[in-house]
This record gives C-alpha cells, structure tokens and sequence, in this order.
C-alpha cells in the first residue's frame, strides 16, 4: 500500500535526479534542481502527466523524503536510494507523509491560526479511537471527541471557556450550569475536522464518505506504531530517557546487551531520528572508545535511516572501523564475518581502540584475553603493528597491558614496546 501510494512521488523524484541532476545536459538554466514552472511543464511533458500533477506528486515527495530540498537546490533523499531493497525505507517515508497530513491541503480560510493548531495537537487521539474502534466511526462521533479533546488543551492552558456574562465574567455563584460544555473557541470545528479527514484521506490514512470515516490497513498500522512508540518511552527501563546521548551510553555501559537495546530504542523513540543519529554520532567522536562502541551499537538499533549519516563518517579514522562494520551488517553480513572488510590497519586500529575501553571500564582479565582477537598470530607481530598503527591511546593500552598479564617475559616485551611508542623509537 504504501509504494502504491508514493509511486506518483517517486516517479518525479526519479525523473527530477536523472533531469535536474549534476552535470546533466538537462538540467535547468541556474544550474538548480528546483521545481519552477518551467521545470513543473518539462517533467509533465517528459512523463506524460498534466503539471497540477506533477506539482503535487513533487510536494508529497518532499513530504515523505524522497526528495530533500535545501534553499535552492533539491536533491535525491536516502529514501529515493534505499527505495527498491528496503522496505522499511518505504513504510517511514509514507510515515513521515502521515505526520505532516496538516501540510497537504490548505485549512479553511476562515479559520483561526490557534484553532488549526488545536486540531491538528488533538487529531492523534482522534486517530487513536478510529485504530481502536477497527471499523466506520460516524464523523459526529469523531466530532464530540474533537470537542471535548480541544477543550481539554485549553482547560491544560488555564483557558476555560466561561458562559457570556456581563464584562465576561464567569456566570454567578448559583446559575444554571450548562448543560454542554462551552465551545472550544470562536471558531466551529466542524469545518476544521472535515478539512482534518479530508487530508488524512489524501495521504492513505483513512477513508472519509457518507458522515464516516474509517482507517485504512495503512493507517491502523501507522497509528498502533505510534502508540507503541509512546509505550516504549514511557518505559525506559534505566530511566535515561531524558538524558544527552553521551549520558544515556554511559548509563547503558552495565546493562545486559538484551536491557542496553531496550533502553536504546526508548531513547531514540523519544526524539527526531536525524537528530539521535547526530547526537550519537557526536557521542562517538569523544574521547572515550567504550562510547565509541556504544554509539555505534545504538546505531544498529536506528538501522537504514542511519545509512547516509554512517557514510559519511567514514573519513574519520576514528570512526572508519566502527562503520564500515556497521555498513556490512547493515547490508547482510553475518556479525561473524564483518570483521572481513576492514583491512589489516583498521582491524589493528579497532583492537587498540577497544583495549583501551577495556583499560578504562574492565577487568584486568578481560584485557589479557582481548589479546585473542588480535588478527595478528604472534604478540611481537601485533606490538610491531600496534606501533605503526598511530592510535592516541597505544602508550596506555600496552603499559595496561604489561601490568595485566601473568606472562613476565610478555609482560616486559609489552612495556618495551610501550617505552618505545613514547620516546618516538
């Protein structure tokens, strides 16, 4: 259903990235991927569409992230490229369609800027009790729960509606108490849930005819997720919910990787996803390598959204590692045969970095035995590549290294070499 409804949106995203695209003999005069009428009349020419339609599949492309335009210039989102192989690329590009349904059509002209506003901060709940009641819900239904919906935002801002009174006051001890709820503002809200209905309707959330509506498959689902999302956050089993990412990894380092993932996903639940994957993004470039690692394995959890932002890292040698078996996995790899893209170098790079959040957070035992996931055969072997690799923890590592081990003549072998990376030998 979903593809279905974004194939119009991904046609002219399609069209635009191979017409509008850099270095195309096609592309417009300013050298700028942008939709001006000109542009709307070729690709509706090229596609064979009438150009209202090219202009409104253009607009849903925007909204579903399809296309990604910055200022001027529009380009190809993560979405149009994932497209063909990733579904859940598909299904939270029609999410993110779902949550701007307010942008796809205009609201009444009559209408009052804060009684929109009130609408659409009331249509969730509205949603909820059409997920729930799995059927056709008469509008006048949906109707008296907008109301009293409303009514509960302005009652939460001290704004109850009083019975007119002389100077406005609130009626007298003693009157008559209504016997409805005042109106929630001047303006009816009638018009404003049928402008509400009829934008859901267009974006596939639900069907809307003869006085009821009723969610489509699509819908439900979009809705149950939303409010699985919201039971997720509300359930943040170490309560670092609130936290910066860096706060919330340092709290996740002692808990079950099974508890960490939880805690992970209620973090990331509570907040914009680009935002998250920035945020740990930032988390990892620190100087703390259990972070490190921490960040990225939250990062599993984001999954194909985090595709472009994880790319883009791998200049980083700090982080090159980390991501390049994020990618692997992210692309099918078996975790147990990731290692196998990272060359000789960046293996070597890794095995330092994580020592050195072992030397930090662990156990003496654990360090010794992190000498077995060393690529490399025989320990003079790795202290000489240790040494080429340049990590900024390597003097650290070995000399932790060195106090560890039982073995005295490793041991010494392990200082030397520490004693060398130091002096510069």
């Amino acid at each position: 259903m979903a593809r279905t409804g974004l194939a119009g949106a991904v046609r002219v995203a399609r069209w635009a990235d191979s017409a509008l695209g850099p270095g195309s003999d096609a592309a417009t005069a300013d050298g700028k991927a942008t939709l001006s009428d000109a542009t709307a009349e070729r690709a509706a020419a090229g596609l064979g569409l009438d150009p209202d339609r090219i202009r409104a599949d253009w607009d849903t492309a925007r909204l579903a992230g399809l296309i990604e335009v910055h200022g001027d210039n529009a380009r190809p989102g993560w979405r149009l490229r994932a497209w063909d192989r990733d579904d859940s690329a598909v299904l939270r590009g029609w999410v993110a369609l779902f949550d701007a349904w307010s942008l796809a059509g205009p609201e009444p002209a009559e209408a009052e800027p804060a009684a929109v506003a009130e609408v659409v901060s009331a249509m969730p709940q509205v949603l909820s009790f059409l997920q729930l009641s799995a059927g056709p819900v008469p509008v006048e239904q949906l109707l008296d729960l907008l109301q009293q919906r409303v009514t509960e935002l302005r009652t939460e801002r001290c704004e109850v509606s009083y019975e007119p009174g002389e100077g406005g006051s609130p009626a007298p001890a003693g009157a008559a108490a209504p016997a409805e709820p005042a109106p929630a503002g001047d303006t009816p809200l009638a018009p404003l849930l049928e402008w509400a209905l009829r934008a859901l309707a267009s974006v596939g959330a639900l069907t809307y005819g003869d006085g009821q509506a009723t969610l489509t498959p699509l819908g439900s689902w979009a809705v149950w997720v939303k409010l699985e999302q919201i039971c997720v956050a509300a359930q943040s089993p170490a309560g670092n919910i609130e936290q910066s990412a860096e706060d919330m990894l340092r709290g996740c380092a002692q808990l079950r990787p099974n508890a960490a993932r939880a805690e992970y996903r209620a973090w990331l639940a509570a907040r914009p996803v680009g935002s998250a994957v920035t945020e740990l993004l930032a988390a990892a470039r620190g100087d703390d390598a259990l972070l490190r690692g921490l960040a990225f394995e939250a990062l599993r959890v984001v999954g194909a959204p985090a595709e472009p932002e994880v790319h883009a890292v791998l200049d980083d040698p700090a982080l090159r590692p980390y991501a390049l078996l994020w990618l692997a996995e992210h692309d099918g790899v078996d975790p147990e045969d990731a290692h196998e893209v990272l060359t000789r170098e960046e293996a070597t790079w890794l095995w330092v970095d994580t020592a050195a959040a072992v030397a930090d957070h662990g156990e003496t035992s654990m360090l010794v035995r992190h000498l077995e996931a060393a690529v490399q055969p025989t320990v003079p072997t790795l202290l000489d590549e240790v040494r080429a690799v340049g990590h900024p923890r390597t003097v650290q590592v070995l000399v932790a290294l060195a106090a560890a081990h039982p073995d005295p003549a490793l041991a010494k072998a392990v200082r030397r070499a520490a004693f060398q990376v130091h002096t510069g030998g």
